[in-house]
């Protein structure tokens, strides 16, 4: 649940980083840093813990610059800590970047470059990501050039920001597999961040990247190709929801805000897609014939965490209402499986993306998704994608994948254990207890 966001323009660019990196505090992290050019040289600032630490670090050691990147970590190759905190630099220090996802072969990538005589100060698999870019930009003297590069090596899933020294006017973003890149566009300034609600004070249109693409940013606009080299052009969208619905809105904190919006979610995932006088249900989002859909053989619903949970759910009403056979698969481990995928099968939840190496023919196989944001994350890679207006997502909580009922909407008040004694003295059982 790692957090990215990065700035170029001409306003203090250390600022707006720390701003946007507080907005996605709610994702859960253990370290954050931010790296700010000035004066040609790239300050680092780093911390284990909460963002409070690294603010008090800027204070006794500001930096001030118009170009950066920050990241809040979730640690997974290496323990929190100063040293394995992002963003993470160079041989020379000439360069940073910060990354969210998994590199799998960093290691043998690691022992090349060390061999190298490439000198490595973390234990994480970014850093390994930051010298094979020191080694291509030797080569190809452009730092675009050489994060394709470098990420043509690379085996996993991503999503980076890289600035270097060499390139002062530009910050470079790429994306495979790992979550959301958002490209905010704004007037002589751009942002770039791993989810929308770190950028929307300071813009609303925003272009989101696609699996292995990157992008150059500068204050002027931005230029996106694909790994080869291709030129992308895609036309920005207009974020409608305002950041006040990214806060707690009165709650005391955002799980019960997300409780409470729950009626509203599901009423607004209705409208305008059931016609009372017919009962018909309409899903312009989903672009599958009729005839398409009487020849599906199986369904495989695949998803992590409460997603699955709710795949379970639904795969008994697909088996109930549809008849057909269903399967739920947890995306961890669905990608590294070499699944038997169709003929004529509809799955959910990125099986391209996720299930990389699934075994399919890809005319028989629909990928169907679903979602709480237009345009990010699950919809990236899908046929299409029945969208679910729930807001901007701040907790990871079962009940936007699927109701849980007034119990868990309105909790009963725990009794302590005094309590229970007193009731257990009275022959009353307390709650729980068996009869």
């Amino acid at each position: 649940m790692c957090g990215i966001v990065g700035y170029v323009g001409d306003k203090s660019a250390c600022g707006i980083i720390v701003e946007g990196l507080k907005r996605l505090e709610y994702r859960g992290y253990d370290s954050a840093g931010v790296a700010v050019l000035q004066d040609g040289v790239l300050q680092v600032r780093r911390s284990a813990g909460k963002m409070k630490m690294l603010e008090g670090i800027l204070r006794e050691r500001p930096v001030t610059g118009r170009l950066g990147i920050g990241h809040t970590r979730w640690a997974t190759h290496g323990r929190p800590s100063d040293e394995n905190a992002h963003p993470h630099t160079d041989c020379s220090g000439n360069l940073v970047v910060v990354h969210n996802g998994i590199i799998e072969n960093y290691l043998e990538l690691k022992e090349r470059l060390r061999e190298e005589g490439h000198t490595f100060r973390s234990e994480t698999d970014t850093e390994v990501l930051a010298h094979l870019v020191e080694h291509h930009l030797k080569t190809t003297g452009r730092i675009d050039r050489a994060v394709k590069k470098a990420l043509t090596e690379v085996r996993g899933s991503y999503a980076v920001g890289v600035v270097c020294a060499d390139a002062p006017d530009r910050l470079i973003a790429a994306k495979e597999g790992a979550g959301s890149v958002v490209v905010g566009l704004g007037k002589g300034e751009m942002f770039v961040a791993s989810d929308i609600p770190a950028i929307l004070a300071h813009t609303r249109d925003v272009v989101i990247l696609e699996d292995g693409e990157v992008a150059v940013i500068t204050a002027d606009g931005v230029d996106i190709a694909t790994l080869e080299g291709e030129p992308v052009q895609r036309e920005p969208q207009k974020i409608l929801w305002d950041p006040i619905m990214a806060e707690k809105g009165g709650h005391r904190h955002f799980m019960l805000k997300e409780i409470y919006e729950q009626p509203r979610a599901i009423t607004d995932t209705f409208r305008g897609r059931i016609a009372p006088e017919t009962g018909n249900i309409v899903l312009s989002d989903v672009n599958l014939d009729p005839e398409t859909v009487r020849g599906l053989q199986r369904v495989v619903f695949v998803a992590c965490g409460t997603a699955f949970h709710a795949g379970m759910l639904g795969r008994s009403m697909i088996e109930r209402l549809a008849g057909l056979p269903a399967e739920v698969d947890l995306a961890s481990e669905f990608r590294y499986r070499d699944a038997v995928i169709g003929p004529e099968t509809a799955d959910d939840h990125e099986r391209r993306r996720l299930g990389a190496g699934a075994r399919s023919d890809r005319r028989a196989v629909h990928a169907r998704g679903t979602g709480d944001r237009r345009g990010v994350d699950q919809g990236v890679r899908h046929d299409d994608r029945v969208h679910v207006p729930a807001g901007p997502l701040a907790r990871t909580a079962a009940w936007r994948h699927h109701g849980r009922g007034r119990e868990e909407a309105h909790p009963r008040p725990r009794r302590d254990s005094a309590a229970r004694r007193d009731g257990a003295r009275a022959g009353r059982p307390h709650r729980g207890a068996r009869a």
